[in-house]
């Protein structure tokens, strides 16, 4: 237990020193090194339309952090205490979080890199999340897999050339050829499509739950669903006015879930 504790504290520090070094390597680095084109319009340089798209990712990305954690499950004090009084809550719908210490409803499953469990109240945030991390670390990767092509002069026509990029990399780097700084921006092009790919995933997985009608917690533990269309699902989850809180993060507003719950 005190292992997932430490777990819960460092896991958010990581996530917060890889975005750290992701928006300083974007406005140090990578915007710095786009020229602008003299025959092009000011108002559509490569590196204002890159600035502005990656400025788009990680708000999302940074803003429905915080709602993750701001916007936590329902915390059901009448469940807590001894195991006689968690037997009166549903199995199906309720679950006791032994890191967070307390009962959530709906539970999915609690994410250690935002030190909060996941469930009904913050479940769209949290895919939102996922989906815009991806998104910003893979765009982060091809404007970095950009960047080293331009200082070092690498071809990535070839399709292993991405995958020979490292162990080459580190041979050069020992022998002197490629200097500290690319080759901290080429370590941190795997990390990105690592976390990228791994994010992506996640985010596929949630959604197909979702449209299940199912939580992660249940078909871990086998609890069998009530069949409903997958656009109610979905509604449930990500309420009307889904294409706002796709473009601006906010909070999981007009969703079945905090309908009931203003009941």
């Amino acid at each position: 237990m005190l292992a997932l504790r430490l777990l819960n504290v460092v896991a958010p520090a990581y996530f917060l020193c890889i975005s750290l070094v992701t928006f300083v390597l974007q406005l140090f680095l990578f915007l710095p090194s786009m020229r602008e084109d003299p025959s092009a319009a000011r108002l559509f340089s490569p590196a204002l339309l890159h600035g502005a798209f990656f400025l788009f990712l990680s708000t999302n990305a940074l803003g429905n952090y915080v709602l993750v954690i701001q916007n936590s499950p329902d915390d059901l004090d009448a469940c807590q205490g001894t195991a006689a009084r968690r037997a009166l809550c549903p199995p199906p719908s309720t679950h006791f979080c032994r890191v967070c210490a307390r009962v959530t409803l709906r539970h999915d499953h609690h994410c250690f890199f935002t030190g909060n469990c996941i469930g009904s109240r913050n479940m769209r945030n949290f895919i939102l999340f996922c989906l815009y991390t991806s998104l910003a670390c893979l765009y982060s990767m091809v404007a970095g897999v950009a960047y080293i092509s331009a200082v070092l002069s690498i071809s990535f026509a070839h399709p292993l050339a991405f995958l020979t990029l490292l162990p080459t990399s580190i041979s050069q780097f020992f022998s002197g050829a490629v200097l500290g700084p690319e080759m901290f921006v080429i370590l941190m092009l795997y990390l990105w499509f690592a976390i990228g790919l791994a994010c992506a995933g996640f985010c596929c997985h949630q959604l197909l739950l979702i449209l299940r009608g199912q939580t992660r917690h249940q078909a871990r533990k086998g609890v069998a669903v009530r069949a409903r269309p997958w656009r109610k699902n979905l509604q449930e989850v990500f309420g009307k006015r889904w294409l706002l809180g796709l473009l601006v993060p906010m909070f999981n507003v007009g969703s079945e879930s905090s309908k009931q719950r203003d009941k």
